[in-house]
């Protein structure tokens, strides 16, 4: 069974000072495009090939569509709470990895069984940053 990942958008985006804040819409499809990728190719170290690859997006960038390689969810309040969600209703019997540096999600997830890393597991290798 693929292993599933799944990115805090919000806080995943907000790790890197490009000027995210001016476009969050924008921001959130840049980084669904930059994960697409990694859905054949693997996180290396942290999960193999070939993954689900799942986006929890929130405010603006709710409207932001699903492309292939990449599910977009949107959170209809908190995207913290939708991403512990997602964590108890599909980790239970499979491997799961959330993206943040949100200590208080990270401790949530983690209480589920989630492992955990933080964005530059995503930013590091697609684009250069944090």
């Amino acid at each position: 069974m693929d292993s599933l990942v799944i990115v805090d958008a919000a806080n995943v985006v907000g790790s890197v000072p490009d000027g995210w804040w001016r476009d969050r819409h924008g921001a959130a499809e840049r980084l669904r495009d930059a994960l697409a990728g990694y859905a054949t190719t693997g996180l290396p170290g942290l999960a193999p090939p070939p993954l689900e690859m799942v986006l929890v997006v929130e405010g603006a960038a709710r409207g932001v569509e699903s492309i292939e390689g990449v599910r977009v969810v949107p959170a209809p309040g908190s995207g913290d709470d939708r991403i512990v969600q997602l964590v108890s209703d599909a980790c239970q019997d499979r491997d799961c990895l959330v993206i943040t540096a949100d200590r208080e999600l990270r401790t949530r997830v983690q209480a589920l069984g989630a492992r955990v890393t933080g964005p530059r597991a995503v930013w590091g290798r697609g684009r250069g940053g944090d």
